[in-house]
């Protein structure tokens, strides 16, 4: 595992197979990660463990050459995050990436009416994914039709919400944190909470601090990453972290 608790080993096979630990900056795509991650390492066989959004920040697990095998056991795995609800405003997309469609007074919510709704989220629920989504329909990805205005029957699906707290109000915003299962779409999470207390919200922000016991504090950024491969010039198999 590449991460940030370092350790004097310093020699790195990428093709036989390593896990790195990466904090993805906002505005990237996963997509984007693991392309300049196959120019650091020089191994084009790179996966992500889980996407996350281009406005979301946080933790992504990457996997190498031969360690590709196990993504699967690093996506099936809890994911934690915190993030930020605007209550008041309703957008297509459920995040920041589209323009309002819907804007309603929420200075009169009250921590009680808030509590009350919070807790409807914990458990098993029920989510519809949202149209901005790469899920595929008919071998499109979903955004694409929601670009051209046309909007695509999707089925409910179940996920299991272990964890929503509400750490900080400052209305319109409220700061969370959730740990949810694999599939879990947290703006779609928003985006409900928002109908349940009658004024609709968006995700304003998003970030990824846990999968599994794996945390973003222990991630490296690409720049940390390639900075430190490039001084330890690393050619073997070993692994390293970085505290």
């Amino acid at each position: 595992m590449i991460s940030k608790t370092l350790t004097t080993k310093t020699n790195f096979d990428f093709l036989l197979g390593e896990v790195l630990l990466i904090d993805k900056e906002i505005g990237k795509t996963s997509f984007n990660v693991v392309h300049n991650l196959r120019k650091i390492t020089g191994v084009k066989k790179i996966g992500h463990a889980g996407t996350l959004d281009p406005a979301a920040t946080g933790l992504l697990i990457v996997c190498t050459g031969k360690k590709t095998k196990e993504i699967r056991i690093y996506q099936d795995q809890t994911k934690t995050y915190s993030g930020i609800i605007t209550l008041g405003i309703k957008t297509p997309s459920m995040d920041s990436e589209t323009e309002a469609i819907e804007i309603c007074d929420a200075s009169q919510i009250t921590p009680e009416e808030m509590e009350e709704t919070r807790k409807k989220f914990v458990g098993e629920i029920e989510q519809i994914p949202p149209m901005y989504s790469a899920l595929k329909f008919k071998g499109q990805a979903l955004y694409k039709y929601a670009r051209k205005g046309i909007d695509v029957k999707r089925e409910p699906r179940k996920v299991n919400i272990l964890s929503f707290e509400i750490t900080k109000t400052d209305l319109p915003d409220i700061h969370f944190s959730i740990e949810c299962s694999k599939g879990t779409y947290i703006r779609v999470i928003a985006d409900d909470f928002g109908s349940a207390l009658g004024c609709g919200a968006y995700l304003k922000s998003l970030r990824r601090i846990k999968i599994g016991e794996y945390a973003v504090d222990n991630a490296f950024t690409l720049k940390e990453l390639e900075d430190y491969l490039k001084s330890s010039n690393s050619t073997g198999g070993e692994s390293i972290e970085k505290n």
